[in-house]
């Protein structure tokens, strides 16, 4: 399914964006607050429906990329994943902004669609809730998108929308604390070291991911070397050795 190093680093992009997602999606937990919506029921259910709709998003992206079959493909996605994971950490990190192209181009789409659904923000029920909580999550960020693509080089649903299901845990933290009000546990989670540490943990493992793309690429290519000499009836380099 996926590796222990994608589910630590999922949840680790959504821990990480904590501050982030204060600012993009804060707003709108506090308006819930403001229009009645408030209670755990109802908090959750709008928290609920927002990380299902990144599994949604994630899953459908990983059945898109996984419809293509070919090694290229599947090997330009390893290394698209590695630079996601580097681009990322600098985000989290305050090093780097260049995510925040993603956003506008995102915002563009979505504002329109923002508008015309404000008016269902006058619901108090845990069903509406949920709903809410469907539509923002498509709700223009490019810590979202950034972690869509990432999670899309999985070339799997189900693998990718567990990995924006770890996401999406990664983030409650942040937003049910804002949503009920838990001021300490917000500062906590905007602590500048605390960010630029998981930053770093992105970035190692960005360059894991694209050591351990080349070492893959450069068996592949070995493999198909050796498959050519055997195809003509030429030795191996390893069936050289063994005769000597």
């Amino acid at each position: 399914m996926i590796e222990p190093a994608q589910a630590g680093a999922a949840l680790l992009l959504g821990l990480a964006g904590a501050g982030h997602c204060l600012g993009m999606c804060g707003g709108i937990a506090v308006a819930l607050q403001m229009r009645g919506v408030s209670g755990p029921l109802p908090v959750l259910g709008y928290h609920a429906g927002r990380v299902l709709s990144y599994a949604a998003l994630g899953g459908l992206l990983g059945l898109l990329t996984g419809s293509v079959e070919a090694a290229a493909w599947t090997q330009s996605l390893r290394y698209v994943a590695a630079g996601m994971l580097i681009a990322m950490g600098l985000y989290v990190g305050r090093w780097w902004f260049g995510m925040q192209h993603l956003e506008k181009l995102g915002a563009a789409v979505f504002a329109p669609v923002q508008r015309r659904l404000s008016g269902l923000l006058t619901g108090k029920g845990t069903l509406q809730a949920i709903g809410l909580g469907l539509i923002w999550g498509l709700m223009p960020c490019g810590l979202i998108y950034s972690s869509l693509a990432w999670a899309s080089t999985a070339q799997s649903a189900a693998a990718s929308a567990l990995l924006m299901l770890l996401f999406g845990i990664g983030t409650l933290p942040a937003m049910v604390a804002v949503s009920l009000g838990a001021a300490q546990v917000q500062r906590v989670l905007q602590n500048t070291g605390l960010k630029q540490a998981i930053g770093v943990l992105l970035i190692l493992s960005g360059l894991w991911t694209g050591y351990a793309a080349f070492a893959h690429g450069q068996h592949l290519h070995h493999g198909g070397a050796q498959g050519e000499h055997a195809e003509h009836g030429l030795p191996s380099a390893q069936q050289n050795h063994a005769g000597h």
